[in-house]
């Protein structure tokens, strides 16, 4: 597996230091510079090519009443990704990136996971290996996000596995949950964590699913593998990609989380992986959309990086 090239990230420091403003003077966009240098292995690191994946998935856990919608509007909402109709369509247009959807057997869900596995691991690993497909390997910088109606309560769960804590502290609102509703996916999460201890990547999966969290992770390792350095999107698409953690603690070093969601439990999440958002914009969406809105805050990284003229360039000094 390719590294973080640490000769590409000091030839991006030596250019900042050189650049027409005082050092450190724009903040995180020149770490995020920096960042982009050492996973691409140049000191002048380009966005000429950005792919976005949606991955959609169906949760058998849904049956339990912790949504207000039916698992039907996962398929309706990928028609409507795929007419153009989205939210993420409108921002991957503005950010510049390629958008790819992938409904992953909406047909068949995911079962239950407070009665039992949510999933095989022969299906942890297909979902996976499809991920891991759908990666573009000539693609810069990879955006990730998700659909599926009831995939909060699955990614709460997700997080309660990996880094501890009651339910409450995970469970929010998804997609409008509120009173009663907003009590079952506590108490499912908590029958969940109750009946699963699982150890591994495949194993927390297979436990709480869903297909599309799978994918985002198979993408993920696909992604490092190319050393394409990766966006994710809020509370859902950070749960998933955290699950690889239980494998490997620097699984997400080539990982940038886009921004920090609304979703009670990201701001949690994102302090667990040691990480810093992007952004936080109070969105909640999910589909990619944090991700995109970054995406437009690295082209700008990138443009200060490669466009500005330095001291000697400008005359200055």
């Amino acid at each position: 597996m390719r590294d973080f090239d640490e000769q590409a990230a000091e030839a991006a420091r030596a250019r900042q230091a050189q650049l027409t403003k005082p050092p450190g003077s724009l903040g995180r966009l020149e770490d995020l510079a920096v960042f982009m240098a050492g996973w691409q292995g140049t000191g002048r690191p380009r966005l000429d090519r950005a792919q976005a994946l949606v991955f959609a998935g169906n949760h058998g856990v849904a049956a339990q009443g912790i949504t207000p919608f039916p698992p039907e509007v996962t398929a309706a909402m990928v028609r409507n990704f795929d007419a153009g109709g989205a939210a993420i369509n409108q921002l991957c247009r503005a950010a510049g990136a390629d958008l790819s959807v992938i409904a992953l057997d909406l047909d068949r869900p995911t079962a239950d996971f407070t009665q039992g596995l949510a999933m095989t691991q022969d299906e942890v690993i297909e979902a996976m290996t499809k991920g891991a497909a759908a990666v573009d390997s000539k693609a810069q910088v990879l955006l990730l996000g998700e659909m599926g109606i009831g995939n909060s309560t699955t990614s709460a769960a997700l997080a309660a596995a990996i880094f501890g804590g009651p339910a409450e502290d995970w469970v929010g609102q998804g997609t409008g949950a509120a009173a009663d509703m907003l009590a079952a996916k506590i108490r499912v999460v908590a029958e969940g964590l109750a009946r699963h201890q699982p150890v591994g990547t495949v194993d927390t999966l297979a436990a709480f699913g869903g297909r599309e969290q799978a994918a985002i992770c198979g993408a993920i390792r696909r992604a490092r593998e190319l050393r394409i350095p990766v966006l994710l999107d809020g509370f859902i698409c950070t749960a998933a990609a955290a699950v690889l953690t239980r494998d490997d603690p620097e699984a997400l070093a080539h990982c940038l989380i886009g921004h920090e969601s609304a979703e009670r439990g990201h701001r949690r999440l994102i302090a667990a992986l040691n990480m810093a958002p992007v952004l936080s914009l109070d969105m909640r969406l999910g589909e990619g959309s944090g991700a995109a809105v970054a995406l437009m805050v690295l082209r700008a990284a990138l443009e200060c990086h490669n466009g500005m003229a330095t001291f000697a360039e400008a005359g200055i000094g």
